[in-house]
């Protein structure tokens, strides 16, 4: 199949906000004149936007980039894009030496004179290194949003200044970049006018937003802009916030807004103070209990998600225990847990990996199993209740509705399965009829305004 000159390719790895880059990527090289491909086999430039965060997100990113350096053809280029090229440009370049270019996560616009040398360049040229760029720099005007059906996600902000144990994010993205207030909107009326039903706000931490610009309690103040300028999209979520940082401004709108749904994902990685601690994260596990007992006081019908690391250096039995006893107590909606492996250049990184990882994994296992008996109660107790769905998919053939509720954040929650007749993209009122660890099942009753 014949190459078609002038075009590009890209896949995404990793995280929503990594489509959002993918998205914007396309956006930028379409505005320069460039054509997405419908195939790699198709396109000049194959760009993989990576995911460096966690081993098993960089390994899939490195099979996907060797698998594109074994079938490239003559004359096609192959660019890593994103965490991986920031943070390991030279193992990166050894394990794959099919690459031709690389950028970063600071600057999408070091795409363009990437490209520009690629083609001026017969023979392959020698890997440009990634530009240093101290922070993230957002391009007015250029959309970061990336879209699926009639959800998306829009970036509010980028990078993080927290200084998590564990965590390598600073060190790939940089700190806290906030995109302006106007630059926001004004993507959110773009998706307004594209008929998006959902708009899923993302960021490494959005209750962060703003405090680089030396706005207090920003993201209250973002809403208090947004909402009222999309009163047309009737599902705005909020995903990935600090704990300590959910104001009562933050919870006050969130009871009062028919908009902003009343879902909160807010990770805590743990319930010991001083795995916490040394986790350098907030350990005032106290704050947690009274925020959360406050806000389901307010909001009726809260959802909470939450992920836990377990296996963390200092963990002991009686500190796990500690966690499972306060997943009891607290009796989340959505839970997620991964296993703790050290991350090179972490302060972290020191303490070593000294827990094996068979202990890692019952430990995982043991907060699984906890945690579905608490959904599957959870779910039980939705039976007979009446739901707004936002139809994602439809069995014809069955009379099968696929999609989710307000309880569910797309990819990482549950679905609805609904008997009933409907369309993509359509938002209608469901009766619960089943329930299980983690879906739904019900049947339509109406077409639903929100």
């Amino acid at each position: 199949m014949k190459i078609l000159p002038g075009t590009f390719y890209i896949t995404t790895m990793g995280c929503a906000k990594n489509l959002v880059d993918s998205s914007s990527l396309e956006s930028l090289l379409i505005a320069q004149g460039a054509r997405p491909a419908l195939a790699p086999s198709r396109a000049e430039f194959i760009i993989v936007n990576t995911c460096g965060f966690i081993h098993d997100a960089r390994a899939e990113s490195i099979h996907v980039l060797k698998e594109f350096a074994r079938r490239k053809k003559a004359g096609q280029k192959l660019i890593a894009a994103g965490c991986l090229s920031q943070r390991y440009q030279e193992a990166l370049l050894a394990q794959v030496p099919g690459i031709d270019g690389l950028i970063g996560t600071r600057e999408l616009a070091d795409i363009l004179p990437l490209l520009s040398q690629l083609k001026e360049n017969t023979a392959r040229p020698t890997v440009p290194a990634v530009p240093e760029h101290e922070r993230i720099h957002f391009i007015s005007g250029l959309p970061g949003y990336a879209i699926q059906g009639r959800s998306s996600y829009l970036k509010i902000a980028d990078g993080c200044r927290r200084s998590c144990a564990f965590c390598a994010i600073p060190s790939i993205k940089g700190s806290l970049v906030s995109r302006s207030k106007q630059d926001i909107v004004n993507d959110a009326l773009a998706l307004q006018n594209m008929g998006i039903q959902e708009i899923n706000l993302i960021a490494q931490d959005v209750t962060d937003y703003g405090q680089d610009l030396g706005i207090q309690d920003g993201l209250p103040e973002l809403l208090e802009t947004l909402l009222p300028a999309v009163p047309d999209v009737p599902w705005v979520r909020l995903l990935y916030t600090f704990p300590g940082y959910v104001s009562s401004r933050l919870i006050d709108l969130m009871a009062e807004s028919s908009q902003l749904l009343p879902y909160l994902d807010i990770p805590l990685q743990h319930a010991d103070p001083d795995v916490l601690r040394a986790m350098r994260r907030p350990s005032d596990v106290d704050w947690v209990r009274q925020t959360i007992a406050k806000m389901r006081a307010k909001i009726p019908g809260l959802v909470i998600r939450t992920t836990f690391i377990v296996g963390f250096p200092n963990e002991t039995e009686e500190r796990f225990q500690r966690l499972l006893d306060f997943l009891q107590e607290m009796q989340f909606d959505h839970v997620g847990v991964f296993t703790y492996s050290p991350e090179e250049g972490t302060p972290a990184e020191a303490l070593g990996d000294p827990i094996a990882e068979s202990v890692k994994e019952a430990r995982r296992e043991d907060l699984m199993n906890l945690q579905a008996g608490i959904s599957m109660r959870k779910n039980q107790r939705l039976i007979n209740r009446e739901f707004s769905m936002l139809v994602e998919g439809v069995d014809e053939d069955n009379n099968i509705l696929v999609g989710r509720t307000y309880r569910d954040a797309p990819e990482i929650d549950g679905l609805m399965f609904a008997e009933g007749q409907g369309k993509t993209g359509d938002m209608l009122t469901v009766r619960v009829k089943a329930a299980m660890q983690h879906d739904l099942m019900g049947e339509v009753i109406e077409p639903s305004n929100r």
